[in-house]
């Protein structure tokens, strides 16, 4: 049996999961009166029992994994929130109703807030905080806007281009050297050599594990992005992001829009583009030295600025609403 480097990363992952005080739990959501069989089930990590700090939801992207993506931000968040981080659809332990069709962002986030309505001593009335990174961002923007200021509270939206077009695809593929046909051959490898790219378009310093044998690597790759693999194919097809069938409008919560500098997936001039169409309670916060996952490459400033914004915004909301 050879060394493998997935059961590492998921151990410390774990672990740190479980040292901020969350456990895993698995919800079956309602079935809506249209779908056929089967149920939309969904793996979420959190605090055992009623919350008793303010609600903190956190949306991953198109990574491996929840665990791994908000592994450095759990143990801070978790002093001050009670922090729910779920497996979106299609990813990880949650699956959606097999009759139903992929779902789209709106779904996604439709979803999430079914998860909210059944956490266990959440009162309906409660404002939860939101953070999504990459695609979480698209699905947190989704459930901000649907369920509106009185549910979703501040909102954290990381590297999260939602003025998406196709040509910004084509442009990512031509940044990533023009060898891949759509952009789910490149974020879903299944290759060393797609692999390593995809990291170093992902992140401003070298990995470790980039450096890695490359049949440990394609080891990893293909046990990490062969689960659901067609599911998210179809997933990304599903974005709505960039059709006719989507409209970036402003939100009334306060958002935060936080961006890598040396973001090669997102560029960062899309933030900017961003921000013009999304209002008056937007600002940018850019780190720089990081690309598109700085919650991974600078984490301690991370959690420092997502922490003080959110904090600010929950003490304005309860000034005003005394």
């Amino acid at each position: 049996m050879g060394f493998s480097f997935l059961p590492v990363m998921e151990y410390l992952s774990r672990r740190a999961f479980h040292a901020a005080g969350l456990c895993p739990h698995t919800v079956t959501l309602p079935r809506d009166p249209g779908e056929g069989s089967g149920a939309t089930t969904i793996h979420y990590w959190a605090p055992p029992g009623e919350p008793r700090l303010p609600p903190l939801l956190l949306i991953h992207g198109f990574g491996p994994m929840a665990t791994w993506q908000w592994r450095l931000q759990v143990g801070p968040f978790s002093r001050r929130f009670h922090v729910v981080v779920p497996d979106l659809l299609c990813f990880g332990g949650s699956s959606p109703c097999p009759s139903s069709p992929p779902p789209s962002e709106s779904a996604q986030a439709a979803a999430l807030a079914a998860l909210l309505d059944a956490l266990p001593g959440l009162p309906a009335t409660a404002r939860v905080a939101v953070v999504g990174t990459s695609y979480g961002g698209f699905v947190a923007y989704s459930l901000a806007r649907a369920a509106g200021p009185a549910r979703v509270g501040p909102v954290v939206i990381s590297n999260s281009d939602l003025l998406m077009t196709a040509e910004d695809d084509r442009a990512f593929l031509e940044r990533a050297g023009g060898e891949w046909a759509s952009a789910a051959d490149l974020l879903m490898p299944l290759d060393a050599r797609t692999a390593r790219r995809l990291m170093e378009l992902s992140f401003y310093r070298k990995q470790v594990t980039s450096m890695l044998p490359d049949f440990l690597i394609r080891e990893g790759v293909q046990n990490l992005f062969s689960d659901k693999r067609e599911e998210k194919i179809e997933l990304m097809k599903a974005i709505t992001v960039g059709t006719d069938g989507f409209q970036l409008t402003p939100l009334e919560q306060d958002v935060l829009l936080v961006w890598g500098d040396h973001d090669q997936i997102f560029p960062l001039d899309k933030a900017f583009a961003v921000k013009r169409c999304l209002g008056e309670n937007v600002r940018v916060e850019v780190f720089k030295e990081t690309a598109h996952v700085p919650q991974m490459e600078d984490p301690n400033r991370f959690n420092e600025v997502i922490l003080d914004f959110l904090l600010a915004s929950q003490k304005s909301s309860n000034q005003y609403d005394q």
